[in-house]
């Protein structure tokens, strides 16, 4: 309880006034914060600038990620089903392999200047294979980014001469054995043919893409294709015994959308008649030389 506090002292000296407990509080508070006040306001801006600098320093890596070819987030999946058919296009084709399609998506703006390979275009960081085994490319059909390089290793007791006429990556291997592997690397992209001088039934495929987004079907002709940017795009499907076929898209797909369903036409037989490196027919059928 407080009591009335005289303004003087019997002696005339003034007397110290009481002051209630909570009035001392709320007294030292305001007198704290008018002291921390400024130092409060040094955190708070210092916190902003720095969170302006983090912010800063986020969007120049961005762009300069951008600008030295990176690919934009990627999160988008796009799958589908493979359907090879007769030639009359009213059943499926006897004997076509869907597991030798490729599956590859083009992204178009932005986008494609980050996945396409650059006019100098960097190697992986180890090569492709195609093996040659059992007088058969192994496997059939390999793809791979431009500026790929790709070995062919000879895995037969027998020797081999790999090479194709392709335009833009025609290459000769030459005569080899087992042990280290011949090697090229492909910088144009398209589908190239490869062969062997020596086995004329001996045929493989290397399709080089400009894109890092590519897979092949499982044998009921389902692929998927994941971690794609968004926006619009080709979807395309190779197959080396019909046309290929292209859809442009855009990602990501609307909401309850049905699966892509690729129906490709066979026309072709799986082994086409070629020459031999030098243009000639394979006159002297399969030898060992």
């Amino acid at each position: 309880m407080n009591l009335p506090i005289p303004e003087s002292s019997p002696q005339g000296l003034p007397l110290p006034r009481t002051v209630h407990p909570a009035g001392a509080a709320g007294a030292f508070a305001r007198a704290a914060t008018s002291a921390l006040a400024p130092a409060a306001s040094s955190l708070l801006a210092g916190a902003f600038l720095a969170a302006a600098f983090l912010a800063a320093a986020a969007a120049l890596l961005a762009g300069a990620a951008l600008l030295a070819g990176a690919a934009p987030l990627a999160a988008e999946e796009l799958g589908g089903r493979l359907v090879l058919l007769a030639k009359d296009g009213k059943g499926p084709a006897r004997g076509a392999d869907p597991v030798q399609a490729v599956v590859y998506f083009e992204p178009e703006g932005a986008a494609a200047h980050a996945t396409r390979a650059p006019k100098e275009p960097k190697e992986p960081e180890a090569p492709y294979q195609l093996l040659t085994k059992h007088k058969e490319f192994v496997p059939h059909v390999l793809a791979v980014p431009v500026g790929s390089r790709v070995q062919f290793p000879n895995q037969d007791p027998i020797l081999h001469n790999v090479f194709s006429v392709s335009p833009g990556n025609a290459f000769d291997l030459g005569i080899y054995r087992v042990g280290p592997p011949k090697e090229k690397r492909f910088d144009k992209p398209g589908v190239v043919r490869v062969y062997c001088n020596v086995h004329q039934a001996m045929v493989a495929y290397i399709v080089v893409l400009d894109t890092s987004y590519f897979a092949s079907p499982g044998a009921d002709g389902a692929f998927r294709l994941t971690g794609l940017p968004r926006g619009a795009g080709k979807l395309t499907v190779w197959h080396e015994q019909a046309d290929p076929w292209s859809e442009e898209v855009t990602l990501p797909l609307p909401a309850g959308a049905p699966p892509v369903q690729a129906r490709l036409v066979v026309l072709r037989p799986k082994l086409l008649p070629h020459l031999n490196k030098t243009g000639e027919s394979y006159t002297r059928g399969d030898s060992y030389r």
